[in-house]
């Protein structure tokens, strides 16, 4: 049998850190995420608004194949602008600017002129990332998933 103890610990002044002990901690890094009218200044944001279309088309099937979500963090000068989801995992599919609501399958950090180049078809998403073009972490093998949905949406 279990027994409640109604007891709580005494803190005297003078118990805590000494001012000595104390770490101060520099400002925490904040998202530099543009202003909506400031995204169509971007290169890729065209590109994704077409991918998103396409996704809303054919995302049922795409959810079938993929079953995966997607966050692509794009870079510039080692700093985030821009990030976009790519839920294919929920419902129909879907694609929105932000981090991912749910927590992503794979992360992918790229700098613009690559993922214009990937989406292009004028780099080699493999190649690129073993040549440390682009940085992605989790489930790295979804990215072949990915690079399908891009080939598809290149058809389109």
């Amino acid at each position: 049998m279990w027994k409640r103890i109604d007891r709580q610990l005494k803190i005297k002044a003078g118990d805590g850190p000494q001012a000595s002990q104390l770490k101060e901690l520099g400002p925490a890094q904040e998202l530099t995420v543009p202003h909506p009218v400031a995204l169509s200044e971007f290169q890729s944001f065209p590109v994704f608004e077409d991918i998103s279309h396409h996704i809303k088309e054919v995302g049922a099937q795409l959810v079938k194949k993929v079953n995966a979500i997607f966050q692509l963090d794009i870079t510039k000068d080692g700093k985030t602008i821009l990030q976009w989801t790519i839920d294919l995992k929920n419902g129909s599919g879907s694609m929105y600017p932000g981090p991912a609501r749910l927590p992503a399958d794979t992360v992918f950090t790229i700098p613009e002129p690559v993922f214009m180049a990937l989406v292009l078809g004028k780099m080699n998403p493999q190649k690129a990332f073993l040549a440390g073009k682009f940085k992605v972490s989790g489930k790295v093998l979804l990215g072949q998933k990915l690079e399908r949905v891009f080939k598809d949406w290149a058809k389109y």
